[in-house]
């Protein structure tokens, strides 16, 4: 019982640390440029020792290929989670979508710096991780091409959706909006962007019937 707690008290420091690198590292590149931040700075950055980034991760690229998952990883299960509590809610697919949209604004509401890095790093095509993140990029993007696909079978939405670009244009559509909100439009509150992209969501998909 000592040693599980011990070994759980540990993978919780492991994971605290880690995300710690996570917040230092997404706040460096989107300064300063993948290229430009040096290990040194995301340790300093972190408040730990440089030996600890090695200890976490085996180099700077990996690192940022992690954070990748991880915040990715972060923003599916919200998706995710709204998705499902519309259903339990016995909310219809449009209000399944429309509460994936607030929840996609309010991941990147919450990580600003993480959601710029993510749509740069989608142009790039000479990164090592490019493979890992349209990976993690389909499995955010899946969760919305479930929703479409189950309004399709029952009859909520046309049978002439395309459901994979209609996803595509959906997750795109609240990342390049919530973006341009927090770069050019950031006196508007995150109710405000909801409503005028709820609007449209009404307007385009549910339309579509």
């Amino acid at each position: 019982m000592e040693s599980s707690s011990a070994t759980s008290g540990g993978s919780t420091r492991r994971e605290a640390t880690r995300q710690k690198l996570y917040e230092a590292a997404v706040t460096l590149i989107a300064e300063q440029g993948f290229s430009a931040t040096t290990v040194d700075e995301i340790a300093e950055r972190a408040g730990v020792a440089k030996g600890t980034v090695y200890y976490n991760f085996a180099s700077k690229s990996v690192l940022f290929e992690e954070l990748l998952r991880h915040g990715v990883g972060l923003l599916t299960a919200s998706l995710k989670e709204a998705a499902e509590r519309t259903a339990r809610e016995g909310g219809t697919k449009v209000d399944a979508l429309d509460a994936m949209i607030r929840a996609g604004l309010v991941f990147i509401d919450r990580y600003p710096a993480f959601t710029q890095l993510y749509v740069a790093e989608l142009w790039r095509t000479n990164r090592t991780w490019q493979s890992t993140l349209m990976v993690v990029r389909q499995q955010a993007v899946a969760v919305v091409e479930d929703v479409l696909r189950e309004g399709v079978a029952g009859g909520e939405f046309s049978e002439e959706i395309d459901v994979p670009l209609t996803a595509s244009a959906l997750v795109g559509m609240v990342l390049v909006a919530a973006l341009d909100w927090k770069s050019f439009q950031a006196e508007r509150s995150l109710d405000d962007v909801h409503a005028a992209l709820s609007r449209l969501l009404q307007g385009r998909v549910s339309g579509c019937r």
